[in-house]
């Protein structure tokens, strides 16, 4: 008989286990498995709703103190070593003693937070070890995250409004790639967004994506592009093209409100075998496509009213052909518009200017957006009047990416701290 190895025992146990397990009992469950490879202690921290600060999930909900015994129970994502494992998607050891390590927890490529392991070894079958336990432990906390507001309560800074607490329920994960696409968001201000909303799906060989942007910002407007991503959803599932999509979503909103209410948007499709993009804009700012890293192309195409006024308008579908390696912005007026105290607008060049430099560096797609955020909020010393939403996609082309290519766009773990290199953070 083959006795199963410690890494075989941790992994199917914290499984087994799992199923009846709430998310609050996950660090117990995980540290005493964990001890069946011989790591005496494993901590979990995840990161909040606007990627600033981990929190230690201690079992006990949100802990009000800042440490836990001798642990801290928050760390700044920042300027710090765990910061930069989470933001590169490396694993990084502690201290120079190399008997601790940051582990990134990813679900797919959407960043979750990271692990704490304690242990002497380093060698690449523990490396590999430690991150099939963040990939198992990513899958638990997606899995029972809805169901926890303690959770909701550890990740969240300050009070969410109503229409907020509709949007980012609604919304799919803030990041996802598949083998020849990356797709990043954000929507700020996180606890106060209210007509702001993303969408996207991938199917067979077609990226579908959707942004909208609902008139007013209180619950009415929450309301209103809630709608808006529903009615998209249901006709996108239902097989309709673009154009009937839009139509859809004026009929669902003029149903609801009576012509009291409407949104603008952008509805894409891109063919991820071709790189064949066709799109249309009902009233919103066309999208932009930055080309080789170095420079902006705003599409151009003649936008149809917004939704939900039946102004009798026809909408023109609109075509572009990407290159490999193009990145398609789509984004709302709350970026490009929103002024400082000074009265200075951000800009479009401003915009733009930031993701070229970023691309530059190297940095992960959603640690790229992350720092767009941070950036965005102190050029408005933290208060935005719109809503502001981003959402990028990659193409890398009609070939998958090279091995390692991929994780590097998304900050996907990519062998163990062999390869992690000093890579500045700008």
């Amino acid at each position: 008989m083959v006795m199963p190895s410690g890494r075989a025992r941790m992994l199917g146990g914290i499984l087994s286990d799992s199923h009846f397990a709430t998310l609050t009992q996950l660090p117990s469950l995980i540290s005493e498995h964990a001890r069946e490879r011989g790591w005496p202690q494993v901590l979990l921290y995840v990161v909040d709703l606007q990627q600033a600060v981990l929190s230690l999930l201690t079992g006990r909900g949100a802990d009000g103190g800042r440490m836990a015994g001798d642990l801290p129970t928050e760390l700044q994502i920042d300027g710090t070593a765990p910061g930069r494992a989470f933001q590169l998607g490396v694993v990084l050891p502690t201290s120079a003693q190399r008997d601790q390590w940051w582990v990134p927890v990813l679900d797919g490529a959407e960043r979750l937070g990271l692990l704490r392991v304690t242990t002497t070894e380093d060698d690449e079958a523990a490396m590999q070890d430690m991150q099939e336990l963040a990939s198992l432990v990513a899958l638990l906390l997606v899995t029972k995250r809805a169901t926890s507001d303690a959770y909701a309560r550890l990740v969240r800074r300050m009070r969410m409004n109503v229409s907020a607490e509709m949007e980012w329920r609604l919304m799919p994960p803030r990041t996802f790639a598949t083998d020849r696409v990356v797709i990043s968001a954000l929507m700020e201000p996180a606890y106060q967004v209210s007509g702001d909303a993303f969408d996207y799906a991938v199917s067979e060989d077609v990226a579908h994506l959707c942004l909208f942007d609902a008139m007013g910002h209180d619950t009415a407007a929450g309301l209103t592009a809630n709608l808006a991503v529903a009615a998209s959803r249901n006709l996108r599932r239902q097989g309709s093209d673009l154009v009937e999509m839009a139509d859809g979503v004026e009929k669902a909103l003029i149903d609801q409100f009576e012509y009291s209410s409407y949104a603008t948007g952008i509805l894409a499709d891109l063919d991820i075998g071709t790189g064949r993009l066709t799109w249309l804009s009902r009233g919103h700012y066309p999208p932009v496509v930055i080309r080789g890293g170095r420079f902006s192309v705003p599409l151009e195409c003649a936008p149809g009213p917004p939704m939900g006024q039946d102004l009798g308008v026809p909408t023109e579908l609109c075509h572009e052909q990407l290159e490999p390696g193009d990145r398609l912005l789509l984004y709302t007026d709350g970026i490009t518009e929103a002024r400082n105290p000074q009265g200075e607008e951000f800009g479009l060049d401003r915009f733009t200017d930031f993701l070229i430099r970023h691309h530059a560096d190297a940095l992960p797609v959603p640690e790229t957006l992350r720092r767009l955020t941070r950036h965005h909020l102190e050029y408005h010393r933290g208060r935005l009047s719109d809503d502001a939403t981003v959402m990028v996609l990659e193409w890398h082309g009609p070939a998958p990416y090279a091995p390692g290519e991929a994780e590097a766009l998304v900050g996907l773990p990519r062998g163990g701290p062999q390869s992690v290199q000093d890579r500045p953070l700008r």
